[in-house]
Order: structure tokens, then C-alpha cells, then sequence
């Protein structure tokens, strides 16, 4: 299927993209690593809740397709165990993790723990916020809007390889200043989108009595083990280093804890637009889409008007660009800063970051030619790389958690290896007819209960 765009929406697009681009220019960062990865700790309220709600969105396809399929169960699954772990995140770690001198994770681990263990994180990190997944959606899209006049990989390396230079420009600063552009275009193109969408089928209430009863469903049809397992994925929050980062970069503890609670409330707004919005697609568009992750699209261009119908897609180019631009950027610094210049020390850290962010677009890009799937990308690294790092990042800032300085390293190498083992005897083995599942059980578990397990022998007794 192809989009019926016209000059003045590929108009609006390239407005879109060169205003990016301006705004780095414009932000271009001092060489001070303060100022370059963190924004000189200066980030206020407003800039804070612009970056974390728009960058913690990306899958903006992905759950359109879920709102599509399962309707009112996006809440569910998809919102409110992220809506828990922040509110958590924001209780027990903000305030901690801006008091942290630490510019990264992997610096705090070594700081905490050993530099050796500080080192090895910062591998599992680089891997966790691998921008693959947004590469491909972008990909998507403007494969979707040119009519597949081109390989969906040539657009997302193009959009790739644009995301490296803008925020090789302007570090972390034109992270900031280009969220703020981006959830506000976010917000405006899914209100858009659903005015019209009333408009064309009807309100709520006849919306509501024309869709399926698994769309009225909280579970949508789903087990309540499968839904608890999105509680577990969702501890993602603890060790992405996007919320660490952000908490670190605010102007002060306070401003990181507000920050995060009123990011929640943005995040249950726009999840009641974006999932009525799939369910207005299911009811307009009918139940038979070929690609239900096209769903937003796809409804976008059948029912918006000329200007408006870019407006939208100016929007979920924003709504990916946020993270990919984001996790570009926290996967290069990982990869430059806290790893390769053990290897350079002479080298400038900010040349490492900027040389990484390169080297990270071009894995993500080689990752979803070989793994063209962003929701088993999703559920493959968060399923290998959480039960490792958890409780060696939670233990940096609450003694309970913490280990023992042997145990650290032992933990994320023994809990990936574990996750791994059986993420792979799950996709391999004969007997398996669960996907992933080896013997009936997420290949998260088995990792999590040896982190357990190692923290109960290898935990740090309180004195």
C-alpha cells in the first residue's frame, strides 16, 4: 500500500528535518564532557518532561498495532507497569541519581563497585539501547510513504546517518532542544488524527459499541501470565540508561523526581489518544490489514485532509526520532566513552562518544538486516541483558541491593549467559512450539532467579 502524499506534505517533512538540523547547529555543545553528555547538569523542569515523555514513546508503530489487535489492553500491557516503575524509579532513584557524580551507568558501577565491572556494563548497555528498532521503523514508514520506490533499508540508513550528524553537533543539548519540538508534535498530530477520525465514524460511544469484545477487554483476550511478563519487561526502566541520564542532567533531585511523576500523566494522556486512535482504525479500516503496524498510517492517509495528512507523519517521524536519537546517542557515549578509551586513553572522550554514536547507527543498521523484527528485538535484548544488570544498577543507589564487589562482574555475565542459553535452546530445540519459550518458560526467568540467587549468597551485609 502506498501513502497519497502530496508536494506540500514532503514539503512539511523536509521542514521537519531541516529545523532539526538548525536546532543542533544552533545548540552546538562546548568540548566540556559535563556539558556534552549531560547538558551541564542544567536541564529544567519543562526540558526535562519534553525529553523523557517524547523518548521513552519510540514504538509508536508498535503500539498501534497492539491498540489495533487488543484495543484498551494497551493500557494494560503497554502502560501501566511503565507507569509503575517510574513512579518507583522517581521515588527510590531520581533524587540519588542526580546526587551521583557519575556522568554514566558503567562510571557508576565503577565507582561503586570496580573498574572491571564498570567496563564489562558498559557492553550490555551499548546492546540494550541499540537504536535497531527505530532504524527499522523508520525504514517503514518511508517505505510507506514513497511506495516502495526504494528498499526500506536505504530510507532508515539515510534517516540514520542524519540522526549521527545532528546529534554529533550538539551532544546531549540537541537532544533536549529537539524533544521539546518533538512532543509537541507528537501531541498535535494525534489529536488530529482523532477529531478527524470522530468525525468520520462517530463518537466514542458509537466507536465503543462497533468494535470486538476483545478490544473492550482490559486483557484483551490475553492470559494474566502473559501480561505479567510485561511487569518484568518493564523493569527495563531501572537500567535504561535514557531515565539515568535524564535524572543526572536535570537541575537539581527535585526537579528529576517532579520531572518523572508528571511525565506519567503525559504518558496516560497520550496513551488514551493513541489507543483510541487504533481503535477508530480497526473500526474504519476493518479488521483485515495485512500489516497492522501500519494501523496509524494507514488511517492517516485515508482520512486526513492535504497539509494535515503531513502534519501527521511529521508527528510519528518525530515520535521515533526522539528515541533514535536519544539511544544514538546514550549507545555511542556507552560504546565510546565508557569502553574504548580504556583502549585510547589519549584519545578526547567526547571524539570516542561522537566516533561511537557512527559505529552504533552502522550495528543498528546491520542488526535489522539480519533481524528485521522490532518487536522480537524488543523482547530479545530486554528478555538477555535485564536480569544481569539489574541489581548490580539498583545496588549503586539502594543498600539492600547491593553486592558484593566479585559478585558484580560474576552477575552479568552469568545471568546473560543463563537468559541467552535459553532464549536459544527456546528457538532451537525440537520439542519447543512456544517461539521463545524453552520447557514452557521466558528465557527472562531463569536469568532473574540466578540474580537472585547470587545476590542472596552475594548480597553486602549491613554493618
Amino acid at each position: 500500500m502506498t501513502a497519497s502524499f502530496t508536494w506540500f506534505d514532503w514539503s512539511l517533512i523536509g521542514a521537519y528535518f531541516a529545523f532539526l538540523l538548525w536546532l543542533s547547529w544552533k545548540t552546538s555543545s562546548s568540548e566540556s564532557e559535563e556539558e556534552f553528555l549531560l547538558s551541564g547538569r542544567k536541564v529544567t523542569l519543562p526540558a526535562f518532561i519534553a525529553t523523557l515523555v517524547s523518548t521513552w514513546y519510540g514504538g509508536i508503530l508498535g503500539v498501534g498495532e497492539w491498540s489495533y489487535q487488543f484495543g484498551i489492553s494497551q493500557w494494560l500491557v503497554l502502560g501501566v507497569p511503565f507507569y509503575l516503575f517510574t513512579a518507583l524509579f522517581a521515588i527510590f532513584l531520581a533524587g540519588k541519581v542526580r546526587e551521583n557524580v557519575a556522568l554514566t551507568i558503567p562510571e557508576a558501577i565503577a565507582n561503586k563497585y570496580n573498574e572491571k565491572s564498570g567496563r564489562l556494563s558498559a557492553l550490555p548497555i551499548f546492546i540494550l539501547v541499540s537504536p535497531a528498532p527505530y532504524i527499522l521503523m523508520l525504514g517503514l514508514l518511508f517505505q510507506f510513504l514513497s511506495g516502495g520506490s526504494a528498499p526500506f533499508l536505504l530510507y532508515a540508513s539515510l534517516v540514520a546517518l542524519f540522526s549521527v550528524l545532528y546529534i554529533s553537533i550538539g551532544g546531549f543539548g540537541a537532544v533536549i532542544r529537539t524533544d521539546i519540538l518533538q512532543v509537541i508534535l507528537m501531541f498535535t498530530g494525534f489529536i488530529i488524527l482523532l477529531i478527524y477520525a470522530m468525525a468520520e465514524f462517530g463518537g466514542i460511544g458509537t466507536l465503543w459499541t462497533s468494535v470486538s469484545d476483545i478490544h473492550r477487554d482490559p486483557t484483551g483476550g490475553n492470559s494474566w501470565q502473559y501480561i505479567l511478563v510485561w511487569f518484568f519487561i518493564a523493569l527495563w526502566t531501572f537500567v535504561d540508561p535514557s531515565f539515568h541520564q535524564r535524572a543526572a542532567a536535570a537541575e537539581s533531585p527535585k526537579t528529576a523526581r517532579k520531572g518523572m511523576f508528571m511525565s506519567v500523566g503525559f504518558w496516560i494522556v497520550f496513551d488514551f489518544l493513541t489507543c483510541f486512535a487504533g481503535l477508530y482504525a480497526f473500526a474504519i479500516l476493518g479488521g483485515g490489514l495485512e500489516q497492522p503496524v501500519m494501523a496509524y498510517p494507514i488511517l492517516a492517509d485515508q482520512i486526513l485532509p492535504i497539509g494535515l495528512k503531513g502534519l501527521f507523519f511529521v508527528s510519528l517521524l518525530a515520535i521515533i526520532m526522539s528515541t533514535l536519537d536519544s539511544y544514538l546517542f546514550i549507545s555511542g557515549q556507552t560504546l565510546g566513552r565508557d569502553y574504548l578509551v580504556k583502549y585510547f586513553p589519549n584519545t578526547n572522550p567526547n571524539l570516542l562518544t561522537r566516533i561511537g554514536i557512527f559505529v552504533s547507527a552502522l550495528i543498528g543498521i546491520l542488526l535489522i538486516i539480519i533481524y528485521p523484527s522490532v518487536i522480537d528485538l524488543w523482547y530479545v535484548l530486554g528478555s538477555v541483558f535485564i536480569p544481569g544488570m539489574l541489581l548490580p544498577v539498583l545496588g549503586i543507589y539502594l543498600r539492600p541491593f547491593q553486592l558484593k564487589a566479585n559478585f558484580v562482574y560474576i552477575s552479568i555475565i552469568l545471568c546473560t549467559a543463563v537468559s541467552l542459553a535459553w532464549l536459544i535452546l527456546g528457538t532451537t530445540m525440537p520439542e519447543s512450539e512456544h517461539g521463545y519459550l524453552f520447557l514452557g518458560v521466558e528465557p527472562f526467568y531463569p536469568g532473574l532467579f540466578v540474580a537472585i540467587v547470587l545476590w542472596l549468597i552475594g548480597r553486602e551485609k549491613e554493618e
